[in-house]
């Protein structure tokens, strides 16, 4: 982001991490006497706090899954693609951890969140077509 020097980028950046105006401040190169009584006005400036924003949704967008991202791991499990670690007996009370095959429980629940992205088990009523009201014999044609 144009406009801010490197002390205030670094200081925006242990924000982030901190949540601590002071420590940020400290951390950023700032003196400690300015940390302590002044920090709080780096996070209000307009710079900064668009700097932070748009450094947050960055991070955000990294981190939280899309919605194609959960419909493609869905669509694999559903298809039993995955696997799952399990604990094998080998007997004498020893256990080794091994791959299987997803649950068809799993699958099918899978398949179910899938299915109810797509409203697939709704019941859907078509009201687009016009609507006639009869109101006696004489209005039914023969």
């Amino acid at each position: 982001m144009a406009g801010l020097t490197l002390k205030q980028r670094k200081f925006c950046d242990e924000y982030i991490i901190s949540g601590n105006t002071e420590q940020a401040a400290i951390k950023a190169g700032y003196s400690k006497a300015y940390a302590r009584g002044n920090a709080h006005k780096l996070v209000a400036n307009v710079s900064m706090k668009s700097y932070i924003a748009e450094r947050m949704a960055e991070l955000d967008s990294k981190k939280i899954a899309k919605q194609d991202e959960v419909l493609r791991y869905l669509t694999s499990i559903m298809r039993g693609e995955q696997q799952e670690k399990t604990l094998v007996g080998e007997g004498m009370g020893e256990q080794r951890i091994a791959d299987i095959d997803v649950s068809a429980k799993d699958r099918i629940k899978a398949a179910e969140l899938i299915g109810k992205r797509y409203s697939m088990w709704t019941e859907k009523v078509d009201v687009s077509g016009g609507v006639v009201f009869i109101t006696g014999d004489d209005d039914v044609a023969d």
